[in-house]
């Protein structure tokens, strides 16, 4: 047994972090853990979670108008923003508990303070003034919503975290961003018949994804009454008469009752002592480690947003375990980071794995592109105006499939299944092969045959 008053310290109570404490304490590992908010982290308390219960709040108004198509009459509807507060606060108050009881029933010590370096393995809990020492510390401390404190009145906006804890539901807002969290967000709000606005400096929203899924949801978006306003960027926030007002870059101005800032998010590293022990960091903050997860301080490892690679739960928590396994389980192993699944829950929402377009013609000799555009089966009874669309991307030397794209409902739950036949190297032959399952979207998939071409190059 070590002079130390742990084997391990675990700096954050998120998933990541969590799962890395629960395993290494299996090991018979004397693990403590410092987590000065909630347990259970970005993900279950102020991110996917509440997120996904928004969402699925934020669609019933679709169901309810979708049924008149298949013979109902559902009558006046009302909605009460306070009563989907309470029914989140309440299941995430429930989950958090999960968290403290697994953490318990491992024999991990748990702290509700923040924990801050004093040398390698002596770390301070600034509440109670405490100082414990341990053998490895894991630091797993998350992101936060990055604000632009250049921005002039940039206090009166809000970011995702308050977003979840308003009072009332805003009659008008303006969400400035365009990645997913701002995406997300925006159809949450709208489908809750708010008025909506993003405003995005980019000329495309949703940087980073296949341009088709971009494109598509672009004028879905436009459709549901969510306006885009692009090339901008906010040069100031105030108060006018109880409303905001955003100042553009050319000029004009929006008002809103809220203006969500959701410009990206930063590694939750303020406050820690990293300086004073030397732990090497990227150019925003980032814990900066090797593929153990350690740093470049021996003792010292990081897992999850806070290293600002691929900011997922999932990721976190393969991470922590795969540590935890080596630190601790005698068990080395490296944790693959292909074919990741990653979706975008809007409305329609986004399922993708694997390349886009652009990359994978990057990347591919030869590519070939099959992808349907059509209206789901859902829409032909209830009128409505809304299309699903499908997408393959195959290296046309070796057949394998590199790139799969939904755009639709269900997207999330096809590419999670598809992202099992990516990660170990379908091809687009085996596709063909696999039996239809009718009448499904997801059949697609299996039956599309017909390459896709350009325009401009199926006219030459």
């Amino acid at each position: 047994m070590s002079n130390y008053d742990y084997d391990l310290f675990v700096i954050g109570g998120g998933s990541g972090g969590v799962r890395a404490a629960r395993i290494a304490a299996g090991y018979g590992a004397r693990v403590g853990l410092a987590e000065e908010y909630r347990l259970g982290g970005t993900c279950v308390i102020r991110g996917c979670v509440p997120k996904k219960l928004f969402v699925y709040a934020s669609r019933y108004a679709d169901e309810f108008e979708d049924a008149a198509g298949y013979g109902w009459s559902v009558g006046s509807t009302k909605f009460d923003w306070p009563s989907l507060v309470a029914a989140k606060d309440k299941e995430i108050s429930r989950l958090e508990g999960l968290y403290g009881g697994t953490l318990e029933r491992a024999g991990v010590t748990v702290f509700g303070e923040r924990a801050e370096f004093v040398d390698a393995h002596t770390l301070r809990l600034k509440t109670s003034g405490r100082t414990v020492t341990a053998d490895k510390v894991l630091i797993a401390t998350g992101g936060t919503p990055f604000v632009d404190s250049k921005l002039e009145g940039h206090e009166l906006g809000i970011t995702s975290n308050e977003a979840f804890h308003l009072k009332r539901l805003p009659e008008r807002i303006v969400i400035y961003g365009g990645g997913y969290i701002a995406i997300e967000f925006a159809g949450i709000f709208a489908g809750l018949g708010v008025d909506t606005t993003i405003v995005y400096r980019g000329d495309k929203i949703l940087r980073g994804f296949d341009d088709d899924l971009r494109d598509g949801l672009t004028t879905a978006y436009t459709k549901r009454g969510i306006k885009l306003v692009l090339g901008r960027v906010f040069t100031k926030l105030e108060k006018v008469n109880g409303r905001l007002v955003g100042h553009l870059d050319d000029g004009s101005t929006l008002e809103a009752d809220e203006i969500m800032l959701a410009i990206g998010r930063n590694p939750n590293v303020v406050g820690l002592g990293l300086d004073a022990i030397g732990v090497e960091r990227g150019w925003n903050g980032s814990i900066v480690v090797d593929d153990e997860q350690r740093t470049n301080v021996e003792n010292i490892f990081a897992v999850g947003d806070v290293c600002d690679r691929f900011n997922l739960t999932p990721v976190a928590i393969a991470e922590g375990h795969a540590f935890a396994d080596a630190q601790f389980g005698n068990n080395a192993r490296l944790v693959s980071y292909e074919m990741i699944p990653t979706a975008v829950f809007s409305t329609p929402e986004i399922g993708t794995v694997g390349l886009g377009e652009c990359d994978a013609r990057e990347r591919c000799a030869k590519l070939d592109v099959y992808k349907s555009e059509f209206r789901p089966m859902k829409a032909t009874l209830s009128g409505r105006d809304e299309k699903m669309l499908m997408k393959l991307l195959v290296d046309g030397e070796s057949g394998r499939v590199v790139g799969c794209h939904v755009i639709g409902e269900g997207a999330a739950e096809i590419v999670q299944m598809a992202a099992i036949a990516l990660r170990i190297g379908v091809t687009k032959a085996q596709f063909d092969q696999t039996m239809a399952l009718h009448p499904s979207a997801a059949e697609e998939f299996v039956t599309m045959r017909q390459k896709w071409q350009p325009v401009a190059a199926a006219a030459e």
